[in-house]
């Protein structure tokens, strides 16, 4: 059974940093791409960010540029999401997702199988 574990939201000022972690089990991560998403109450999903199986590939929504790194570790079958300079617009839940068919690329409107239960992050003063 495949299972994503979203970790590391929390609490934090404007202008802070966060790590977010996707713990992915029942599958090997290898060439699979995965994606962040996040949805604010009353909003819409959007996309955040995806890495493509081989970590070469990644795709960034135009809302996160420049502030946000996505990252893998496939040892670790772990995906990391390294948000910086971070604005209360940004507060929502964050789900990472894991695409079943495996390539080195990645798209952010591409069809995610797999879903994580989310991690709230929360940016006030």
């Amino acid at each position: 059974q495949v299972r994503l574990v979203e970790s590391g939201g929390g609490l934090v000022q404007p202008g802070g940093s966060l790590r977010l972690s996707c713990k992915v089990s029942g599958l090997t991560l290898g060439n699979h791409a995965i994606g962040w998403f996040r949805q604010a109450p009353g909003k819409e999903r959007e996309g955040v960010s995806c890495i493509g199986g081989s970590g070469v590939n990644s795709v960034y929504g135009g809302s996160v540029k420049g502030r946000f790194t996505i990252s893998r570790d496939n040892v670790k079958n772990t995906v990391f999401l390294q948000m910086s300079n971070l604005e209360p617009e940004d507060t929502a839940v964050y789900y990472c997702a894991l695409e079943e068919v495996t390539s080195i690329y990645c798209e952010l409107g591409d069809e995610y199988d797999y879903w994580g239960q989310g991690t709230q992050v929360t940016i006030s003063s």
